[in-house]
């Protein structure tokens, strides 16, 4: 089983929202996911609205989960990783 973590699409059209997730690779997109650890709102107009909770990400990746390649960036931008 490859843990990744990901963004799940919410919102309208031409308005996305996005929530950070860890899920089975195997799993879409939007579907069933393991845990919630965070938002992430790139429509707003100051700086991009990114939540995460930094211990949640910590823990996924020292068990191993991959986080995407957005989602790398969102974590350096937040210093996480």
């Amino acid at each position: 089983m490859a843990v990744k973590i990901r963004l799940k699409r919410l919102g309208k059209k031409k308005a996305p929202f996005y929530r950070v997730v860890v899920a089975d690779s195997r799993y879409p997109r939007n579907g069933r996911f393991i845990e919630e650890i965070g938002t992430y709102d790139p429509m707003t107009d100051d700086d991009k609205q990114v939540n995460i909770d930094a211990d949640a990400a910590k823990k996924w990746i020292g068990n191993g989960a991959q986080p995407t390649d957005t989602v790398r960036d969102l974590l350096k931008k937040q210093g996480i990783i």
